[in-house]
């Protein structure tokens, strides 16, 4: 999925083929959460069956969890930095936001740079075992929300300089403004409910790109359907916006795609840009009722028409891993990258 989404995000910004010079200065920055288990699965049921003495060496060579870059840098040939980041869901945001830095330090000219996610057994249990999974499709900051749906996929963008993508005539669907990384210090999976964290990296976002909160036209929630982790970010946003965070709109794209993990922080950033460029506002659909602890206009059931020229993505993972992009409108005036 991460090599599929790489050709397409290559091919839409006009890069393939690639030539020599461009590949020596690309690079490639890739979030996952379960990094190589969906692979793991079928050669550990059989050493289970034959034993660890049938098994090839060869046979182990997926389970890294920098898989997918290594794979997407050896076919294309890429040669610039390759990391690879594993803070459970927040994973492909934190990657798009370390792909910014590195195009800023002049380490690379172009960087391929999401996240991937595929589905697994070990995954499923996982949650499963947590209780955090609705037998029903999930609902967002619904009142009578039980949990995530679990999705799989993957979402790449490719990130470039402005002075870079302008000298090629590069397609443009937005800027990169500001990124904030946080950390609750609280717990393994369960959220700190104040949403200290969250509110520090939204905040920190903002001050990246140099922005006060009432310039943010559109919130695109981590909004997960969890009770706890909804009920969080509402006082999260509640923290950062006052009393404007009542009426700012606040969707959560997983409500259509369910929980895609690593890759969430990723995809979400496509359907910002698309929102940016279509003049939308993604829906939250299955909301029936609202919850007196999530008092936000979750623009329910159907998309809306708006023109948003900044919205901030929030991307919240387990361990209080915390990362908030804040993404804009491209104009002729815009920043870097």
């Amino acid at each position: 999925m991460a090599m599929a989404a790489a050709l397409q995000a290559l091919a839409e910004a006009g890069l393939l083929p690639m030539e020599e010079r461009s590949t020596a200065r690309t690079g490639v920055v890739i979030g996952g959460g379960a990094g190589g288990m969906l692979e793991c699965e079928p050669v550990f049921a059989r050493y289970l069956e034959t034993g660890a003495d049938r098994m090839p060496v060869s046979s182990f060579a997926a389970f890294s969890c920098a898989s997918s870059a290594d794979h997407i840098a050896t076919h294309l040939k890429l040669f610039g930095p390759r990391t690879t980041f594993m803070t459970a869901c927040s994973s492909g945001a934190t990657a798009i936001g370390f792909a910014r830095d590195l195009i800023r330090s002049h380490a690379a000219d172009i960087m391929v740079c999401g996240g991937t996610e595929p589905l697994c057994r070990i995954t499923y249990s996982a949650f499963n075992a947590l209780q955090a999974v609705d037998p029903e499709p999930c609902k967002p900051f619904d009142r009578n929300r039980q949990g995530l749906t679990l999705g799989e996929g993957a979402g790449i963008v490719i990130l470039e300089s402005l002075d870079h993508a302008r000298k090629r005539g590069a397609p443009i669907y937005g800027e990169i403004l500001g990124c904030g990384i946080t950390c609750d210090a609280h717990h393994m999976t369960a959220p700190d409910i104040e949403g200290a964290g969250a509110a520090a990296a939204m905040a920190a976002a903002l001050a990246d790109a140099g922005i006060s909160a009432d310039r943010v036209d559109y919130i695109n929630a981590h909004g997960t359907a969890t009770p706890a982790n909804d009920r969080m970010e509402a006082h999260a946003i509640e923290r950062v916006f006052g009393n404007r965070a009542r009426h700012i709109p606040v969707s959560s794209t997983k409500s259509m795609i369910g929980h895609t993990l690593g890759a969430a922080g990723a995809i979400e950033a496509v359907a910002c840009l698309l929102a940016i460029e279509r003049d939308f506002i993604p829906p939250t659909i299955h909301h029936n009722a609202t919850d007196d602890d999530c008092p936000l206009d979750v623009v329910p059931s159907h998309s809306r028409p708006a023109r948003s020229d900044t919205v901030l993505s929030n991307s919240f993972a387990f361990g209080g891993n915390n990362t908030a992009l804040v993404l804009g409108r491209f104009t002729e005036n815009g920043g870097d990258p």
